[in-house]
């Protein structure tokens, strides 16, 4: 359970204090899938840095689990969010001179795993994503919607408990986006994980179990 109160955000511009976050209370359940909407400039991906530890908060409280994860010091807090959070982004910054099967092991590898585990785990997960048969292919010989379930598969390595997805599918055409979000939610019903996505995509949205719709930095609508 993750537990979001009084959530805010600000940066200083120009000498002036600006308010991207303001206020925010959520409560995102274990299993759940959650879309994030909004306009260019609500806040989404501000939220979504901040839930994945990326970034603090200027005041408010997140818990996972009860325990507000940013009064750890800053190595705990980075070995959380290796083990527990798994991350998919637009873009799917896989490394160009590695293998499909070598870009998934990555987390692992850099974690300390062992390799022969390490590439066991990824060809599993690769293996779930579609991408059995593309193992040894690397990113420039795959597809748009291949490479981003590659990345997908890498988001998985640590069998994270939550995984955050910042507009996922923006980047690909319509039936291929279809394609990455439909393994995305049968990964999150094999896994039970946490799946909270940010996106402009309204197909992929009304799929997600709940909607919450962000503008000017507050929550103005949930469904």
């Amino acid at each position: 359970m993750i537990a979001i109160r009084e959530l805010k955000k600000s940066f200083i511009k120009d000498g002036q204090e600006i308010e991207v976050l303001k206020g925010l209370d959520l409560d995102i359940s274990r299993g759940e899938t959650l879309a994030m909407l909004g306009v260019s400039g609500a806040g989404k991906s501000t939220f979504i840095h901040i839930l994945g530890t990326l970034d603090h908060p200027t005041s408010g409280t997140v818990l996972f689990d009860g325990t507000n994860v940013f009064d750890w010091p800053e190595t705990r807090i980075a070995d959380f969010r290796n083990r527990k959070i798994g991350f998919v982004f637009q873009f799917h910054h896989l490394l160009p001179e590695f293998s499909a099967l070598e870009n998934t092991m990555m987390p692992g590898l850099i974690s300390g795993m062992q390799r022969e585990a390490a590439s066991d785990r990824a060809r599993t997960l690769l293996e779930e994503v579609g991408l059995a048969h593309r193992v040894k292919h690397k990113p420039g010989e795959l597809s748009g919607g291949e490479q981003q379930r590659v990345a997908v598969a890498r988001a998985l390595m640590m069998e994270p408990e939550v995984v955050l997805a910042d507009e996922p599918t923006g980047n690909l055409d319509s039936e291929t986006g279809k394609m990455v979000y439909e393994t995305m939610l049968k990964l999150n019903r094999s896994r039970n994980i946490t799946l909270v996505v940010v996106t402009h995509n309204r197909m992929l949205a009304e799929h997600m179990s709940r909607r919450i719709e962000l503008e000017d930095g507050r929550i103005i609508h949930r469904e």
